[in-house]
């Protein structure tokens, strides 16, 4: 159970995307008879067994397939359904070929979700933390990629997702995570939210790091004037948010709970390199991740509040 965080001394609510994910493609499923749910030997973890026993004309599972998963799905999305493949995000780069040719190639409306994201499968050790999915397929055409900041924007990003077009990718995260967006706030695919506005420093965030960000920039508040920006669609990166604050802040600290390698961190590096804007700081894994507790996983490997706050310091200083 991950440790519940404080901002401005109250406790944060912590709730599972994949929770969230669950129940809403179970009430999807029940309203709209295009879509069709797919696993790899995963509906527990993912939490669609519900979707399993109440559709099974709609329900399929490969079994320990991930490639022939994402072969199925292309061959349903060509059949007019809206396929929606899971597995754990770090199995769903075994299918790259078939996302890559089949899905991708074709710009077809599957979804794909891969759940226990980055390191949020602490127990399970190193093989199974998901830490090069976004750089896998960030680099390919026409994929959209979601990493939604908590249980209420999965819900959202989840239902924008159903009614965008081509291949979209959903991250989920195993651990019930902090809970800062409220259930009613419209999810724009491409849109990246200023959470708190600043004018010293810009802390741009993903999923469950947006939160770690967030009560730094409280705690810091007295003394250091932090811009937060959550940036749940990786891909198509919402650039003028981003470069507008970076041109105000002239400092930007990049977080994830990903390789420091092609994410959020590179993909912010570009548009700063290509506009010549402000000084970069990146956090997120140098190394494979291991078996541990998931709030000191990621204190070890810098990628909670305590490492946003050394980086602003560091940054700040110049």
């Amino acid at each position: 159970m991950a440790t519940k965080i404080q901002n401005k001394g109250e406790i944060i609510e912590m709730k599972s995307t994949r929770q969230a994910f669950g129940e809403t493609l179970f009430e999807v499923m029940k309203k709209d008879k295009r879509v069709f749910s797919l696993t790899a030997d995963l509906a527990e973890s993912l939490k669609i067994l519900k979707v399993k026993e109440s559709f099974p004309e709609r329900f399929i599972d490969t079994g320990v397939a991930e490639a022939n998963m994402a072969g199925v799905a292309a061959g349903l999305a060509i059949a007019g359904y809206i396929p929606v493949a899971g597995t754990f995000a770090v199995f769903m780069t075994r299918a790259f070929d078939h996302i890559r040719l089949q899905i991708c190639q074709n710009n077809l409306h599957v979804i794909l979700v891969g759940s226990h994201g980055g390191v949020s499968n602490a127990a399970d050790g190193g093989s199974a933390h998901a830490l090069e999915d976004f750089a896998f397929l960030r680099a390919l055409p026409n994929m959209t990629i979601i990493n939604p900041t908590d249980y209420n924007e999965t819900r959202q990003a989840f239902l924008a997702a159903i009614d965008y077009p081509g291949p979209v990718y959903l991250r989920l995260y195993r651990e019930p995570t902090a809970q800062i967006t409220e259930s009613a706030e419209k999810f724009i695919i491409g849109k990246a939210r200023i959470i708190r506005k600043g004018k010293d420093i810009t802390v741009v965030a993903s999923g469950p790091q947006t939160a770690e960000a967030l009560v730094v920039a409280d705690r810091m508040s007295d003394k250091i004037d932090v811009e937060v920006i959550s940036v749940p669609t990786i891909k198509p990166l919402d650039k003028k948010t981003i470069l507008k604050s970076a041109k105000k802040t002239g400092r930007v600290i990049t977080v994830e709970d990903h390789s420091i390698n092609g994410g959020l961190g590179s993909a912010v590096a570009e548009i700063l390199a290509e506009n010549k804007v402000g000084k970069l700081l990146r956090l997120g894994l140098r190394q494979f991740g291991e078996s541990g507790e998931y709030s000191a996983l990621i204190k070890k490997v810098g990628i909670d509040s305590g490492a946003i706050i050394k980086a602003i310091r560091q940054l700040i200083k110049g």
